[in-house]
């Protein structure tokens, strides 16, 4: 069995081992060592990547208790290779998985429920809990963690004997059998992990709840710790300081300026739809008993295109088709009560370039074609 050096020191970066064998596999070279310092996925933690003997590490995992790293390259059975973490990725994971027991023994505790999910992903961490929590509960959980993560706690990582595990209380998603890996955080969590962590608790930094979500029997939390957490801080903040310069509000007034323009904004569609109606009623009235009528007009939203189409098939005792947009991209739609447009829209979406259909007395969709290809259609279909 492979020596894993990542439960010894998670801080190590770089190692030798000795290839115990070098297999082409599917995307890879499979390369086994006699030790390694890289992390295979597993509890929800991605893989370490790195390089191994001058190749690229791309993905590791654990088979029959040895660990296999998929590499671009081969290398020697036999030959002693140095391994290089990829430092940057590796702090990240601990950062996330120590912040994600740190809020889990917090919530598991405080709610009695239990973690039955958790995914470090590549912008979020998710976490998942059969129990019901407010946005309240979300805050308060919060404000603890940090507060917990600020005292700078040590973590405690044990293999209990048997006897010892079974007068142990910790966390675990399923039950174990064999050698435990118990890792505790003092006074907030205890649980049987695989996973790598930072050496206290200070060095997670910080922890954002970003959503709490109905998840199935409970809930779904999307957490970022660390640099994940100070990176998504930034973002959100520079989005902010972009919204206050544009309403011209303050940083912490933007919430009531989009407010207010929300209701502004309501109250012109309102005025657009009025004048729209009075608009579309004309036009009907311009083509009253017209027969078959073809209008092209500038764009419009497909709820107008719909409205004007069935305001002009009322008055003109044919079939109304309506094109909105410009020469190569038109929306169109098309009303003949009691006919069956659906042969004219197979054969409009032929000779325009166009998909769509509906009821028989009823199409629409969209062609990318000329204005004018689409009079010489229409003059020809009857």
């Amino acid at each position: 069995m492979t020596e894993k050096l990542y439960y010894r020191d998670s801080f190590l970066g770089s190692f030798t081992g000795t290839v115990l064998s070098c297999e082409q596999g599917k995307g890879g070279w499979e390369v086994i060592l006699d030790r390694t310092a890289f992390y295979p996925e597993g509890g929800g933690q991605p893989a370490d990547h790195g390089a191994l003997g001058g190749v690229a590490v791309l993905d590791v995992h654990e088979k029959g208790g040895e660990i296999v790293h998929l590499c671009d390259g081969p290398l020697e059975a036999g030959a002693e290779v140095s391994g290089e973490i990829d430092w940057a990725r590796r702090f990240d994971f601990m950062q996330q998985h120590s912040g994600e027991h740190i809020v889990s023994g917090i919530i598991c505790a405080a709610h009695h429920c239990d973690n039955v999910g958790f995914h470090i992903g590549h912008d979020l961490v998710t976490i998942d809990f059969n129990a019901e929590l407010t946005t309240e509960d979300v805050r308060e959980i919060e404000r603890r963690a940090n507060a917990y993560i600020w005292e700078d706690h040590p973590i405690s990582i044990a293999w209990p004997s048997p006897a010892e595990l079974e007068a142990l209380e910790y966390r675990s998603k399923k039950a174990l059998t064999g050698e435990v890996r118990i890792v505790t955080w003092p006074g907030t969590d205890c649980c049987a992990c695989c996973g790598t962590h930072v050496r206290s608790s200070g060095q997670v930094g910080l922890v954002k709840l970003i959503s709490c979500q109905k998840f199935r029997e409970g809930v779904r939390i999307e957490m970022a710790a660390g640099g994940r957490a100070l990176q998504w801080c930034n973002t959100v903040a520079g989005q902010n300081t972009q919204v206050s310069q544009l309403l011209s509000a303050k940083p912490g007034a933007t919430a009531a300026a989009v407010e207010r323009l929300q209701g502004e904004l309501y109250a012109l569609r309102g005025r657009v739809a009025e004048l729209e109606e009075k608009d579309f009623a004309r036009t009907a009235e311009e083509h009253a008993g017209a027969g078959d009528v073809l209008l092209i007009q500038g764009p419009m939203s497909a709820e107008s295109l719909r409205k004007l189409c069935g305001a002009v098939q009322e008055r003109c005792g044919g079939r109304c088709a309506v094109f909105a947009g410009a020469d190569g991209a038109y929306q169109y739609a098309v009303g003949h009560p009691g006919g069956d447009l659906r042969g004219l829209a197979k054969a409009m979406n032929a000779a325009l370039n166009g998909r769509g259909g509906g009821k028989p007395a009823f199409i629409q969709g969209s062609v990318k074609a000329q204005e004018a290809e689409i009079r010489i259609f229409f003059a020809e279909a009857r």
